[in-house]
């Protein structure tokens, strides 16, 4: 595993003359939930739902927790929650390098190891790389060192008309499938740092000579080669004059109690065709 030192993730906090009523009622409008649809989920009433988003009633420590679970709020904007409301932060948020994060890394550590020679990495909430396989590292030959000063970031490195842009075959769909992924992430994470991202990578100009379309041929595949069915979108990118063809998988933790955890992500590419499995385990043997 490739580890990759980063800079701090941002901290989206509430304004401190905000109480926790409009920071509930904000997070409900977004998810689209009633007052009444809320109390039901909570065990409440919708009047004092009401009272809450009002300021004519303080919630409890347990049930500002218990309505941003069912508002799947993230972890650290409950923390923001309960300190709005006049509590103490309930979730850490303990570094990735912290010695108590030593098991966690060990794991993750094996995992994208385990998986070359087929490419995986390790991101956090702004899609910063935080650890790589070689695999990753090796989808990054001949991006210029400018690209590659950390922190390094896949949405930078994968849209910059430097980066890796000008080799992926079909541009146009994987940027849309990328953009369309943080307009999912920014409407349940309201983070500012994350829209300057998207903000940023979105106004990149193509590469010139980008595609209109994918056009479904495999360069380097020879003559009379049959062409996979691709069961998802997948990235085709060249390499040394073949064209591989990945599909992506991003996995997170289950019910995390520390912020750093919840903002975890692990993003692994599986070979899409016969051809890209041949290839990568020939090139890594």
């Amino acid at each position: 595993m490739t580890s990759v030192p980063t800079g701090a993730p941002g901290r989206p906090t509430a304004p401190a003359d905000q109480g926790v009523g409009p920071l509930l009622r904000a997070w409900r409008e977004q998810r689209r939930v009633s007052q009444l649809e809320l109390a039901l989920r909570a065990g409440s009433s919708a009047r004092h739902i009401s009272f809450v988003e009002t300021g004519r009633s303080r919630p409890s420590e347990e049930m500002v927790l218990r309505l941003a679970e069912h508002l799947d709020v993230p972890v650290r904007e409950r923390n923001a929650l309960l300190l709005a409301a006049g509590y103490a932060p309930r979730y850490p948020e303990t570094p990735l390098d912290d010695p108590s994060m030593g098991a966690l890394r060990e794991g993750m550590e094996r995992l994208i190891q385990g998986y070359e020679p087929y490419p995986a990495l390790v991101m956090n909430a702004t899609y910063d790389v935080l650890a790589a396989n070689r695999g990753i590292v090796m989808l990054l030959d001949g991006i210029p060192e400018s690209l590659l000063v950390p922190p390094l970031n896949a949405m930078r490195l994968t849209l910059h008309p430097e980066g890796m842009a000008p080799r992926i075959r079909n541009l146009r769909a994987w940027r849309g499938h990328l953009l369309e992924q943080m307009e999912r992430q920014m409407a349940l994470h309201r983070s500012e740092p994350l829209r300057a991202l998207y903000e940023e990578v979105a106004a990149y100009p193509l590469p010139p000579g980008t595609a209109e379309a994918d056009t479904g041929e495999d360069a380097g595949a020879g003559p009379g080669a049959e062409r996979s069915a691709y069961f998802a979108l997948p990235m085709r990118i060249e390499h040394e004059g073949r064209v591989l063809s990945f599909v992506s998988s991003v996995s997170t933790f289950n019910t995390p109690m520390d912020v750093t955890v919840a903002e975890l992500a692990i993003e692994t590419f599986l070979p899409a065709d016969p051809a890209t499995v041949k290839y990568l385990h020939e090139l890594m043997s």
